[in-house]
């Protein structure tokens, strides 16, 4: 007889997810940035529409937390203009001088969604750069459209991560960009790295036709990309690459490194879009997004990472 087929691990969180219940009546946040601002951490992340009906409508959430476990909801941002009035998501965080940037998504303008970027002095209001959106791909490998932004300080330089898809719009692709640290980050100021291709590609079976999602991470000679492979509860699973400069990029593993849970587990649909998080402390941590429901639901959990010799590890639960 074969072997019983193993469960896949179950990762060990910080505490119980969080999802914000205000818009739908259940817990559903999605897409989640850390910073550590004012004393606090603040958490930015995607809210949906207030019906299932209603496509158009996603904003960007703030919620706080003291510990990084208990969370709160304690802002919504409004539309800056008519290019995000059909909505906002996916967004990626950074403190820089004093200073809250944020970089998210237009929502729900299929190729032209675009990138677009703020920045507060408290976390919790922001000013829109007058240049919005500031950032979208060129080239033929890329239908021109531009999603899910993360950013990270490398030297005089800010990294951006983002996403796209091909002129069919039927393949996700991930790609980067740079801009001088400390300029207005708007159109003029980003440097496109990826050019001629997509930074990476889904080639592995798990990652089916998506890469999405990037959270980047910079250690002062490595990148590192925690990614996001098949599109939403196919399932969608976590993968990670490095990059020297942030235009090469090389996969760590052929195997996720944040899998979906086992059935019974709050994640048992997906683990999906990664966010990186590093404290003072210099400690480490990975946020995503899970559901058990096929997307019923969402709730974001976090798992405390350490590197050993430039490989990430996760922390686990013990089998029984």
């Amino acid at each position: 007889m074969p072997a019983p087929a193993v469960p896949p691990p179950t990762v060990r969180l910080l505490g119980e997810p969080w999802g914000d219940t205000s818009r739908r009546g259940r817990s559903y946040a999605k897409d989640p940035s850390v910073v550590r601002f004012g004393g606090r951490y603040l958490l930015y992340c995607s809210l949906p529409s207030a019906s299932d009906d209603e496509p158009q409508g996603w904003s960007v959430g703030v919620a706080e937390s003291d510990d990084l476990v208990s969370w709160r909801t304690v802002a919504v941002l409004p539309s800056f203009g008519e290019y995000d009035r059909s909505g906002a998501a996916a967004p990626g965080a950074v403190v820089i001088d004093g200073r809250v940037h944020l970089f998210f998504q237009t929502y729900g303008r299929g190729r032209e969604d675009s990138i677009c970027h703020a920045v507060s002095d408290d976390g919790l209001t922001f000013t829109p750069n007058p240049e919005n959106p500031v950032f979208r791909p060129t080239g033929e490998w890329t239908c021109g459209r531009a999603i899910d932004a993360d950013v990270v300080v490398a030297g005089d330089w800010l990294l951006l991560g983002w996403v796209t898809r091909d002129p069919t719009m039927t393949t996700q692709l991930l790609g980067t960009a740079r801009a001088p640290l400390g300029s207005a980050y708007g159109r003029a100021d980003w440097e496109q790295l990826s050019v001629d291709g997509p930074a990476l590609a889904p080639e592995l079976p798990w990652e089916e036709e998506c890469i999405e999602a990037p959270a980047l991470r910079w250690d002062g000679e490595t990148f590192t990309v925690f990614y996001a492979g098949a599109y939403n509860n196919r399932p969608q699973q976590i993968g990670w690459a490095t990059s020297p400069d942030g235009r090469r990029w090389t996969r760590g593993s052929d195997q996720p490194l944040v899998p979906a849970g086992p059935e019974g587990t709050w994640n048992r649909s997906e683990s999906g879009h990664p966010g990186y998080f590093r404290d003072d402390d210099g400690r480490e941590y990975l946020f995503f997004q899970g559901n058990p429901d096929d997307g019923h639901t969402w709730r974001i959990g976090a798992t405390e990472l350490t590197f050993v010799d430039g490989v990430p590890r996760v922390r686990l639960e013990p089998r029984d």
